[in-house]
């Protein structure tokens, strides 16, 4: 796996029905209104009713001083169990979402397989890997915070794991 490539799991465990936390997930043009990293989503296509073939073009900021930016193009959509799409622009790959429920608790598990677009972020991979994971756990570490919060629900808890992909 080169420098520039990531592949992040991260799980969230939210004590909130899952139809809510899907609900949420699977309207990312509201996720400006609770998730502070994400400046900005704008639909440029809307996609199928149940959302395949959607395009979403995202901002992005964590705590480091960069944005990031890129379109995600959902290609798989399975109500209440899984989101998945390709991303372009910053970064390039594919995310997948899925969803459980276990006794009240809803988990949702967010892989992000990417590899960075961005000249100066290859560049600083190498170095830099360990503050672009730091950052993108913030990132998320924030959204399951936010959400809990939105959904007046309590978060279990969240992992985070960055692998190599092997």
């Amino acid at each position: 796996m080169r420098a520039s490539e990531y592949l992040f799991v991260t799980v969230w465990k939210i004590e909130a029905p899952l139809q809510q936390v899907w609900n949420a997930i699977h309207d990312p043009a509201a996720w400006p209104q609770w998730w502070t990293c994400v400046e900005r989503v704008t639909e440029v296509e809307s996609g199928a009713p149940d959302g395949v073939g959607a395009l979403h073009r995202y901002t992005w900021k964590g705590r480091l001083p960069y944005r990031v930016r890129f379109d995600m193009r959902v290609t798989r959509v399975e109500p209440l169990a899984l989101l998945e799409g390709t991303a372009s622009g910053d970064v390039e790959g594919f995310g997948r979402w899925r969803f459980a429920s276990s006794g009240g608790v809803a988990i949702v598990r967010y892989e992000w397989r990417v590899h960075t677009g961005r000249g100066w972020m290859n560049l600083l991979a190498p170095i830099a890997r360990p503050l672009f994971e730091w950052n993108h756990d913030y990132v998320m570490q924030q959204g399951g915070e936010a959400l809990a919060k939105r959904l007046d629900a309590r978060l279990i808890g969240i992992d985070h794991r960055e692998t190599d992909g092997g």
